[in-house]
């Protein structure tokens, strides 16, 4: 099984930055995707950015420009970099780790709060 650990959330200021880690742990594929989702309150859980194993990225409309995800296959770690952060980002970010044969593995998440 996947374990999934997430790290970096907290409060900001809007125009603020933060970033988000994700170590996957266990019995792995070697072909996975790794994401993350948001969900705030009162609203479904959303895509946020995705990477594949070779690098290839795919955004959520509200963050591009703002957001970078990148991966470190080494570590077999996943970072969310948030730049120009927006009140709207306030949510509980999740990480998904999915592979063929295990399914889609969701980490607990990290509150990630934009206030003054």
């Amino acid at each position: 099984q996947v374990q999934l650990a997430e790290s970096g959330g907290g409060l900001v200021q809007p125009g603020g930055s933060l970033r988000l880690s994700c170590a996957a742990s266990g019995r792995m594929s070697s072909i996975n995707n790794m994401a993350w989702y948001r969900q705030a309150p009162g609203k479904e859980r959303e895509l946020v950015a995705l990477i594949n194993g070779g690098g290839t990225t795919k955004y959520g409309g509200s963050v591009k420009g703002r957001f970078t995800i990148s991966r470190d296959n080494a570590k077999s770690t996943v970072y969310l970099q948030m730049n120009s952060l927006k009140p709207e980002d306030t949510a509980v970010y999740v990480c998904n780790y999915y592979a063929l044969g295990l399914g889609n593995i969701w980490g607990q998440g990290t509150q990630v709060t934009v206030s003054s």
